[in-house]
């Protein structure tokens, strides 16, 4: 079996941060919350990094974040692109956001060539992720190339103290396997509970502190490639034809279609790790305290990257 491959999201940071000039670091050292996770992907045997990234952030990518990491792994890119569609289909007049996370794998799909992991560009994730998805994907056997995996957080180990968050809120069975994922847009602590609304505030719904919700990181075969694919048309005909302008074509949405057609399973691996993401600016120091903790305690080296 070919060994897994690391493939990060990061099409979308300049968008979110308004350039990546504006990336900050979370340490002395000038690291990134991407260095931190390419560490603990690298430590957990991730020979190979694959950015997805946009063309118009490129330059700044590669000086920020990419000539330095292919130091200490070796690099690929691939460019999200909108016109990167079908035969016989055409980007829409006007249209400038990019086509979804589904998308962004489909880019990927002549370069992987074996079982890879998923990850968002600007989430840490902790150590005991990367090394459960690494295992996994390891052990599994050639021909069971439905079988994926999903690392699971628990609820109150994602929120911010800052303001709300969206997350995909877990279906599990008893032996761990995903039944599906509920999309909770604005999920935010109310007191000592979690709760979500689905109409500004005027109700709300409690949450348990112990739900498991997905971070968008996942394990894969090459299988989710030929199914992104295939599916792809159909979003084109119906989701993008209805909102050209908008309709993203989401991943998890894809695993849910393979679940609910038994076609596919998810394996949860559940992480006690607390996530950390800078969702609003006053984040920022959380996840530097955090980081200082990390180091102090020898989970990190205090030179990431020696």
């Amino acid at each position: 079996m070919s060994e897994p491959i690391l493939v990060i999201m990061a099409a979308g940071m300049g968008s979110r941060y308004g350039g990546l000039k504006q990336l900050d670091p979370v340490d002395e050292q000038g690291n990134l919350i991407i260095d931190f996770s390419i560490y603990d992907a690298v430590r957990a045997g991730f020979k190979k990094v694959v950015f997805i990234i946009k063309h118009e952030i490129e330059e700044d990518f590669k000086k920020m974040i990419g000539n330095r990491i292919a130091e200490q792994v070796e690099v690929e890119y691939v460019y999200q692109k909108l016109d990167n569609l079908p035969n016989g289909y055409q980007v829409p007049e006007g249209r400038g956001k990019p086509w979804g996370t589904g998308h962004a794998i489909l880019c990927c799909k002549n370069i992987i060539n074996g079982p890879f992991a998923v990850i968002n560009a600007d989430d840490y994730y902790g150590k005991q992720a990367f090394q459960m998805i690494y295992d996994s994907l390891i052990s599994t056997a050639e021909e069971n190339q439905y079988d994926y995996y999903m690392v699971g957080y628990q609820l109150m180990n994602t929120l911010t103290e800052n303001g709300h968050v969206a997350r995909g809120v877990c279906s599990i069975d008893k032996n761990d396997m995903l039944k599906g994922i509920q999309e909770r847009v604005r999920i935010e602590k109310r007191g000592e509970q979690a709760a979500f609304t689905e109409n500004d505030g005027i109700t709300w719904d409690t949450l348990p502190d112990s739900s498991i919700v997905s971070m968008n990181l996942w394990g894969f075969h090459q299988s989710i490639l030929d199914e992104l694919e295939a599916k792809f048309t159909d979003f084109l005909d119906h989701e993008a034809s209805k909102n050209p302008l908008k309709a993203e074509y989401f991943l998890p949405s894809v695993v849910g279609e393979l679940l609910n057609e038994s076609k596919a399973t998810v394996k949860v691996l559940q992480s006690k790790d607390k996530w950390y993401g800078v969702t609003y600016k006053e984040d920022k120091e959380t996840v530097i305290q955090a980081i200082r903790s990390f180091k102090k305690s020898s989970i990190y080296p205090e030179k990431l990257w020696n």
